[in-house]
């Protein structure tokens, strides 16, 4: 039993790195900005669905302009889908144990438990952001309409092709959305014709932009499926979204008021201590995301992040 609690509960020898010998708190490079997270417009459900009811045949709404007589005007009226698409918040758990005997004796200078509570915190809000990307169900990719989605003229992502997005989500556009990647081999292509991209400043840190809308990084949008490709070369997809409910955009949606919340949507909860002395914490986030109107999402497809040129 001893045997298989040590494969589920930090040990001794790891515990001891955080001891008094230890000069930092644990560095975790997976960490990542999650600039997604940061910018959607987040909504709260009381009841952990949320409905998004669409207007049909909207060019069927008839209006009279002008009249100078007495003909009568037209009678009209706005329909709406019958079987609107429903959104239920996605649970994404874990359960983090911590022997009580390593956070009695392994907790100067860094508090194990709090530490360990924030690294598997960090890998949950890491998931939200891939999920909420990459989601079967509530995923963007997945819920990109046909109507917007379109591939590159020649593999690498050329202004061309961001100018043909732009034209997808023309109303007030927010950012755009890509593999890191991605971003480079745009920058390329924008050297080569002798039009470099320029940047903003936000949150501190500089973007590229094209035509003033930022580009965001994020490796969730993988190149050929992998936050990591190993290879120079492969393909992904830049996103291109508008956010915001006054807007009709996309929103992120979220559990209000769970039970030890500790940020919107996520919760900690102690579980107690078992038998074999494992310290046992409950860590849950509850997110979706919507997208209002489908002209609030585009996507470039097929988009080859390992093209180089000879600059003349």
């Amino acid at each position: 039993m001893a045997e298989n609690t040590a494969h589920h509960a930090l040990g001794d020898r790891a515990a001891f790195q955080l001891a008094n010998v230890t000069k930092t708190a644990p560095q975790y490079g997976a960490i990542t900005p999650r600039w997604l997270v940061r910018l959607l417009d987040w909504k709260p459900l009381e009841a952990g669905t949320f409905r998004v009811n669409r207007v049909v045949n909207q060019e069927a709404v008839e209006v009279a302009c002008g009249t100078q007589d007495e003909k009568a005007l037209p009678d009209t009226f706005v329909d709406y889908e019958e079987k609107p698409r429903e959104y239920t918040l996605c649970a994404i758990s874990t359960v983090l144990n911590v022997h009580t005997r390593v956070s009695d004796l392994y907790s100067n200078p860094y508090d194990q438990i709090r530490e360990q509570l924030r690294l598997t915190i960090e890998n949950v809000k890491e998931r939200q952001e891939s999920e909420l990307i990459n989601n079967e169900d509530y995923g963007l990719l997945k819920n990109v309409p046909s109507s917007q989605r379109i591939k590159t003229r020649r593999g690498s992502p050329t202004p061309d092709d961001l100018d043909e997005l732009l034209t997808k989500v023309w109303k007030e556009p927010s950012f755009f959305l890509a593999h890191p990647r991605a971003i480079a081999a745009f920058g390329r292509e924008c050297t080569l014709r002798g039009v470099p991209p320029p940047t903003v400043n936000l949150f501190g840190s500089p973007f590229l932009t094209w035509r003033g809308v930022p580009i965001f990084p994020t490796e969730k949008l993988g190149v050929d499926a992998r936050k990591n490709p190993k290879g120079p070369g492969g393909k992904t997809n830049i996103l291109l979204l508008r956010v915001g409910e006054k807007k009709q955009g996309v929103i992120g949606l979220f559990q209000p008021g769970l039970p030890g919340e500790q940020t919107p949507g996520l919760s900690v909860r102690f579980m107690g201590i078992n038998t074999n002395a494992l310290a046992s914490y409950l860590i849950s986030l509850y997110c979706s995301a919507a997208v209002l109107t489908e002209d609030a999402i585009a996507a470039l497809e097929d988009v080859e992040v390992g093209n180089y040129h000879e600059y003349k």
